[in-house]
């Protein structure tokens, strides 16, 4: 296998969520500059689900329309898209427009939509590209997907957001009565300063759309790339036919090397039973891992300290490409194993969510132990639901070309599912309650 080509598809990868995943770990120097406030958060939520029009547009497309959507030309026209409005976010994310007699960030929202558009529509389009390499680079695409949300968490710890010091400050509470008065001290949560500013971060997304279109270039025309694509259809169909002849044992040893299409579906490897359980399991994984738990990542989190938080965000970021790299080594294709793996990192996020609903006074919360805890069941939640996620992807390539559209069709619903569930909670009904960070005391 080509080290470049690996190298050029973990930056593709790259490209799919890291404008959105930016702007979302930015939010904290945004927030405090902008007239929504920390509505803000419920305006992006929204406004993401919205740009599913563009992934709903692709799927039936395809779906109706087979191989009259230039799926290049989409890519080139998305990753663009993407790289101009980072750019223009660094110029524009605090101008306000008055609306109604009220400022509204006009700028910021419309820049958000056409960048939740690019990453929403990268779902259903990236990995049916992915089909002109050989399979192996598929993990590697996974590996800058994951890469995405970590880079910008990263850049965003050096910078500084987020970071909170506990300051003292005395109050004065005067008594008339008696003529006395007595001062307590109380302390007040400050948010320091960052190392380089919100515009700086936003140059830095774009810098990063520009590197993930000079990969894409590259993956169409170098010539080393070239020699990885699929030497030809009938040679390409013969491969695939072993690799089942070989994996399906680890599934059913007990069903013979010679069969039949079991369904309709792709290359007809797996029964409509089978189909429907690989989605069901796709659509859940990405709505928790995507939408319902990270929208409760704070309360779960910041009960038990600042730097739990930003531990367990760090090694969540990091849990993602972690086990992309372990399924490149190990692509276990069993359903079994992923069905195991799947209750296993629901279970964690039970946890989690619980440690959510307690808050601000969750389980251990005056022990350290308590935030070795959380941050143990974020990284063991992300890596276990990750891996998943990618062995879900190498069975649907094998499946062809139409079977990643629906796989980043199915990515997508889960995500609107569990934002559909998640915004009301949250957002309307204010289900959860987070502390003061400094003032919080609990029994």
């Amino acid at each position: 296998m080509s080290l470049l080509t690996h190298l050029l598809a973990c930056l593709f990868g790259m490209g799919s969520w890291v404008s959105i995943n930016g702007l979302w770990v930015e939010l904290p120097l945004i927030v405090p500059q902008i007239p929504e406030g920390w509505y803000l958060p419920s305006y992006l939520s929204v406004l993401i689900q919205m740009a599913n029009i563009g992934p709903l547009f692709v799927t039936l497309m395809h779906r109706f329309r087979p191989g009259a959507l230039n799926e290049a030309a989409v890519i080139y026209l998305i990753i663009g898209v993407g790289t101009v409005a980072t750019f223009l976010m660094g110029f524009f994310w605090k101008e306000t427009v008055v609306v109604g007699g009220v400022p509204r960030s006009v700028a910021l929202l419309v820049l958000t939509f056409f960048l939740a558009t690019v990453d929403c529509t990268s779902s259903v389009t990236f990995l049916p590209f992915m089909m002109r390499l050989k399979s192996q680079y598929l993990t590697t695409y996974y590996i800058g997907e994951g890469v995405s949300g970590l880079l910008p968490a990263l850049v965003a710890l050096i910078q500084g957001v987020g970071v909170v010091h506990c300051i003292n400050s005395t109050q004065s509470l005067n008594h008339t009565m008696n003529s006395s008065s007595s001062v307590t001290l109380d302390l007040r949560a400050e948010y320091q300063p960052a190392n380089f500013s919100a515009e700086v971060f936003f140059f830095f997304l774009s810098a990063m759309m520009l590197v993930c279109l000079l990969a894409f270039l590259m993956l169409n025309y170098h010539p080393s790339v070239a020699r990885e694509h699929p030497s030809g259809r009938v040679k390409e169909k013969s491969q695939r036919k072993r690799k089942w002849a070989e994996e399906k044992p680890m599934m059913d040893p007990f069903r013979p090397e010679n069969t039949k299409r079991r369904s309709g579906f792709g290359a007809g490897s797996y029964s409509w039973a089978q189909v429907v359980y690989i989605f069901v399991v796709l659509a859940w994984v990405n709505a928790l891992t995507n939408v319902v738990l990270p929208s409760v990542q704070s309360y779960s989190c910041l009960p038990y300290g600042n730097n739990a938080y930003h531990l367990s965000s760090t090694m969540a970021a990091v849990a993602n490409p972690l086990a992309c790299l372990i399924a490149m080594f190990f692509p276990i294709r069993s359903l079994l194993l992923m069905g195991a793996l799947t209750v296993t990192g629901s279970g964690v996020g039970v946890y989690i969510m619980a440690m959510a609903v307690l808050s601000p006074c969750p389980l251990l919360v005056n022990e350290t132990s308590g935030g070795v805890i959380m941050v143990l069941a974020w990284i063991l939640f992300i890596l276990t639901l990750s891996y998943v996620k990618v062995i879900i992807g190498v069975i649907l390539r094998d499946e062809g070309h139409s079977a990643l559209v629906w796989c980043g069709a199915g990515v997508q619903l889960g995500s609107l599912l569990g934002a559909v569930t998640m915004i009301p909670v949250v957002n309307v009904y204010y289900f959860f309650s987070s502390g003061d960070p400094c003032n919080t005391k609990c029994p």
